[in-house]
């Protein structure tokens, strides 16, 4: 059994789940987890064999392919075609790096390129300007030009990072998505958006750029620690949730078939997953209207993500608690009922997600964060909610006592079941 490739990310992390056996539960804020690590059955270099596929995302700015199997991050067939220069610059993370960087390099340069490379630190707390200053002075230290072109090799942080350098290095460079984490193929690297955060909101600075092309070497999620796995689940979950009933009810009937890493399972919500996003990202590419049910639970789980620092929620841990809480609410508009808010924390919580907010996110924290959300309009805070399950919405129509009604509910629960939402913290730190 080969262990060299697994990421090795203590499990800090979790909350409360009250209708699993699977205890997700807080301390002061923080998440803790107590699932152990599944293990492999085989090193990834020797992973089942999956069939390569293909699927063609279509927008206005750009028609690009997103290119699924296994083993691919060694072929150069699925890079040249998508590089016009001679020189690239890749863009991965002190994690990522060190598993997977000279694989790639001695692909890219088997095609005569002149390859560059940056290591960042890993973390959505790096996601910042300074980071992607880095980026700028390693472009400009390499020479780069408007032919040359950039990798983003890691997860959604790096290609968020690399995107945005893309967009903006000398008003527009080529550049290529690699995800190596769930959520990252699923949401991040699909669509065209790029950015970084500022302290006071998440993605408040960036651009809609398309990638040339998407590479995904499932491969490469067999280094995935569970909490990364669980976190890219929560974005799968949603395509269900937002448009795809049909696509639920197979997540509900496989999530312990995805929870051990199947392949085909895998292969197959990677595929629905951004065939989903795929379908609205072509309808609407810039989030005029339709693309903005992609954020179920998002301005919830910004909300938390910022409040907590961006240091100790994953995006995915933030966002499944961010969708139970835009459950909750459409429960109390009338949209729901309270078994479909059940529905949504029993799937969630299944796949080792959190479905509370952190203790330590009062009301006053969550208003704050989401008076600067992205989907403010002319002062007015926008929502993604449920008229049931498989049917999102976005709307400013609703009274802001039922908001606020909502997020007091869940400081109720921590009141009312304190022992549940508290445990020692482990002392390992992300």
């Amino acid at each position: 059994m080969c262990w060299d490739g697994v990421r090795k990310q203590p499990n800090k992390t979790r909350v409360s789940c009250f209708t699993t056996s699977q205890f997700l539960v807080f301390k002061n804020g923080l998440l803790e987890t107590n699932k152990q690590r599944i293990k492999s059955t085989s090193c990834f270099r020797h992973a089942p064999s999956v069939r390569m596929e293909t699927l063609v995302v279509q927008t206005p700015s750009r028609q690009y392919p997103i290119y699924f199997g296994t083993g691919i991050l060694e072929n150069k067939e699925y890079f040249e075609q998508h590089i016009p220069g001679d020189k690239v610059l890749v863009v991965t993370n002190d994690v990522v790096g060190p598993l997977y960087l000279q694989r790639l390099k001695h692909t890219l340069e088997s095609s005569n390129k002149l390859v560059f490379s940056l290591e960042v630190p890993n973390g959505e707390i790096h996601k910042n300007l300074t980071t992607l200053s880095q980026i700028y002075d390693k472009c400009m230290e390499a020479r780069l030009d408007r032919k040359s072109t950039l990798v983003a090799l890691g997860g959604g942080v790096i290609g968020d990072l690399t995107g945005f350098a893309a967009a903006t290095f000398v008003r527009g460079v080529p550049f290529i998505q690699i995800p190596t984490t769930l959520l990252a193929v699923v949401d991040s690297a699909v669509g065209g958006k790029t950015g970084v955060n500022h302290p006071k909101g998440k993605n408040m600075i960036g651009a809609f750029y398309q990638p040339q092309a998407v590479v995904v070497d499932i491969n490469t999620l067999h280094t995935l620690d569970d909490r990364q796995l669980a976190a890219g689940l929560a974005e799968v979950i949603k395509y269900g949730l937002i448009r795809d009933v049909a696509f639920l009810e197979w997540c509900e009937a496989n999530i312990e078939r995805l929870m051990k890493r199947d392949p085909e399972a895998l292969r197959y919500a990677m595929y629905q997953s951004c065939k989903n996003k795929s379908d609205v990202v072509s309808a609407d590419e810039r989030e005029s209207g339709i693309r903005a049910i992609l954020n179920l639970g998002h301005t919830f789980g910004h909300a938390i993500e910022a409040g907590t620092g961006f240091s100790t929620w994953l995006h995915g841990e933030a966002v499944a608690a961010g969708m139970v809480m835009a459950s909750e609410m459409s429960y109390r508009m009338g949209w729901l009922t309270k078994e479909d808010v059940g529905r949504v924390e029993s799937i969630l919580s299944r796949a080792s997600l959190p479905i509370r907010p952190p203790p330590t996110m009062t009301l006053e924290k969550f208003m704050t964060f989401m008076s600067i959300d992205k989907k403010v309009e002319s002062g007015k805070l926008k929502l993604v909610l449920l008229r049931g399950i498989g049917n999102a919405i976005v709307t400013g129509d609703f009274p802001m006592d039922v908001l606020q009604e909502t997020i007091l509910y869940f400081q109720k629960l921590v009141l009312s079941h304190p022992e549940q939402y508290e445990v020692p913290l482990a002392s390992q730190s992300l």
